[in-house]
């Protein structure tokens, strides 16, 4: 290599920032011209340093260099790993395995990291991956979240075979550990795997593998397997820790291995393993579970006897056990300690003692419990209170306990007043609901639309049209602005109390606002016109209907057949009923039962046959309604009286006659 200088005598060291080397590399001059403007370097490869093991010392410059062209972003013109090729090719010494270790340990990026992994022997000469570069590759992918991840690794695995590279004790737990977290089939058959990798890499388990293997056991749920590592333990005189056995003693409770728990439990006493307050949940609940409410009490006992104070899951076990065994004394005593002792109660504690009290009989206790409690009553205490009391029927007591969160508490919780405004409406307390609905702006929570809603669904069903009235009234003068729902609703409890014309003005201004009517607002308006007596009015506003691009549905023509047929108007009823067809709207079996009651009450007897067979041809099931209807028919009794019933599954459906 020929370099110009003015020096006659130099010791070339070429810098980092401008050749990219990563070593540093002397010569010697070995020819000069007469005029000393040019001269020969003959350059002496570097010797690197090793350790003590005669292995050589990473290169960290080398190091730092490679892991930032590798991390450099990607472009459109470039990419790191040409890069890194081009650089590589300007130096003399090939890459070592350590340095690439290192490399990999840099690179956050999993997918990175592997592409890196490959390159190493694919594109350095001479380049072959040790157990350590392998043990890299593994621990990265261990903690990725690649979704082939296990793969990936099975390829690695795969790979080391038949490269003839035997893996150390760490490869085998860095496998265990990865296979451990994998599915129930392919993961036992991988544990097995790594089992015949000891023996073929000629190699013995020592403690953490055995503490690897036990929990990959336990992730898989295997507890068999788990129990059977754990006896090997101690036959070789390892000792599990608080975490393993905690571990261990959670997957045979959860498999209800009793007496397997209980000698484990044992054992672990034995080794001078204390237990912790996890230790001791794990066995409250198992025996909690069992039915055994006496043991539970024991061991809770046990635990404060050795002076470890419960957190909140070790109080919310004891309290489930002693609640399963119906036992509500003591289930309150322990609950009350658990305040005494300032853990707060969440609100699973508080369901399980309500479930108690309701199975009892005792929710007059309730009381107590809150007063027990009552540093911890907050406002979303209580209406997670109000909301299960409501959810579980028990109206009164929701109320009282919403009584006297208002009591307490100046700022209400909107979902406690929804609870108990929809608790009022199901028991039929309507005067209730609706004062609530007016308190509402007096604890700071806006009333919305759907708490509109809900009273108008409840005055509806109940035809309190005067309450009705003046709700919607008081709606538009001060309250929040109506929505299709609400139409809907007044359209239907309108009709449902035989105020057609009300129903019609509430349609007219639903027209007018800026909801527009949908298939529900005619259907609910069609049914109050035609079971009011004015089916001409109906029958326009289906037309209407059509007209403005909704598709009548199965209520719709259900409606209308039912209508007609109530005025002796078969024939239209049997067009209508063509035309749901054709209109590809297939009827359901109440439109078969109103129809067949149509046709049987006008005496058409093989019109009501032959629609039957339309009936089985279409798949549908006949239900009691039909089959009274055929009854009628093979006596030939044609009554008269019509006898509505609500139909369990669709709401609404005409009886037949009797």
């Amino acid at each position: 290599m020929k370099l110009r200088h003015p020096c006659y005598r130099l010791r070339l060291t070429f810098r980092q920032q401008f050749r990219c080397f990563g070593t540093k590399y002397s010569g010697r001059v070995v020819v000069e011209a007469e005029d000393g403007r040019s001269f020969a370097v003959e350059v002496d490869a570097p010797t690197l340093q090793a350790d003590s093991r005669g292995y050589a010392l990473p290169r960290r410059d080398l190091i730092c260099k490679i892991s930032q062209i590798l991390k450099s972003p990607p472009s459109a013109s470039s990419d790191p790993f040409l890069d890194l090729s081009d650089y590589l090719d300007t130096l003399t010494l090939t890459l070592t395995p350590s340095e690439a270790s290192e490399i990999l340990k840099n690179l956050k990026s999993p997918t990175l990291a592997l592409r890196f992994f490959r390159f190493c022997p694919s594109e350095i000469p001479k380049f072959r991956h040790d157990c350590f570069t392998y043990n890299r590759i593994l621990l990265i992918l261990s903690k990725s979240s690649l979704q082939n991840r296990l793969d990936c690794v099975r390829e690695i695995v795969d790979e080391m075979e038949r490269s003839g590279i035997s893996g150390n004790i760490s490869t085998v737990n860095l496998l265990i550990g990865i296979f451990g977290d994998g599915q129930q089939g392919s993961g036992l058959n991988e544990l097995t795997r790594c089992l015949g990798l000891v023996q073929k890499w000629d190699l013995r388990l020592n403690c953490y593998s055995y503490k690897c293997m036990l929990q990959a056991y336990i992730r898989l749920s295997n507890s068999d397997k788990a129990l059977e590592v754990y006896r090997e333990m101690r036959r070789r005189g390892y000792r599990l820790d608080i975490f393993a056995y905690n571990m261990l003693l959670d997957a045979l409770a959860r498999d209800q291995k009793v007496d397997q728990a209980y000698k484990v439990f044992e054992d672990m006493k034995k080794w001078h393993c204390e237990p912790d307050e996890y230790t001791y949940t794990i066995l409250i609940r198992m025996t909690g579970k069992l039915g055994k409410p006496g043991e539970s009490l024991s061991f809770f006992q046990e635990m404060l006897s050795k002076g470890i104070s419960p957190n909140l899951m070790a109080y919310n076990t004891m309290i489930e056990a002693l609640a399963k065994g119906r036992m509500v004394d003591k289930t309150i005593f322990v609950f009350s300690k658990m305040v005494e002792n300032s853990c707060r109660p969440n609100e699973f504690t508080y369901s399980i003692i309500l479930n108690v009290l309701a199975a009892e009989g005792q929710l007059g206790r309730l009381d107590e419990v809150v007063e027990i409690s009552k540093r911890y009553m907050n406002k979303p205490i209580y209406a997670y209170l109000v909301r299960t009391l409501s959810k579980l029927g028990h109206a009164n007591e929701a109320h009282r306990l919403f009584c006297n969160m208002w009591s307490f508490h100046d700022g209400g919780d909107r979902d406690a007043f929804l609870s108990m405004l929809e608790s009022l409406c199901n028991s039929k307390k309507v005067t209730e609901a609706i004062d609530l609905l007016n308190k509402m702006n007096e604890k700071g929570v806006k009333t919305d639309t759907f708490m509109y809603n809900t009273v108008f669904s409840a005055l509806g069903k109940l035809k309190q049209i005067s309450h009705l009235h003046d709700l919607y009234e008081k709606m538009k003068l001060d309250g929040p602005s109506p929505d299709i729902f609400t139409y809907n609703i007044l359209i239907s409890s309108f009709g449902r109390a035989g105020q057609v014309e009300e129903a019609l003005k509430i349609f007219e201004e639903l027209e007018n606002s800026n909801c527009k009517p949908d298939i529900v607002s005619f259907n609910s308006l069609i049914n109050c016109l035609g079971k009011n007596g004015d089916i001409d009015e109906a029958h326009v506003k289906f037309i209407e209907m059509q007209e403005k691009g909704l598709n009548p549905d199965v209520v719709t023509y259900s409606t209308l057949i039912e209508c007609f047929g109530k005025t002796e108007k078969v024939e239209m009823a049997y067009r209508l009923f063509d035309e749901m067809l054709a209109a590809g709207c297939y009827p359901n079996i109440v439109t078969y039962n109103i129809l067949l009651d149509c046709l049987e009450r006008s005496g058409r007897t093989s019109e009501a046959v032959s629609l039957y067979a339309k009936l089985k041809e279409q798949g549908l099931t006949a239900d009691s309604i039909t089959y009274a209807i055929l009854e009628r028919l093979q006596s030939g009794s044609h009554r008269t009286t019509r006898v509505r019933r609500q139909h369990p599954i669709t709401g609404w459906v005409v009886s037949p006659l009797r």
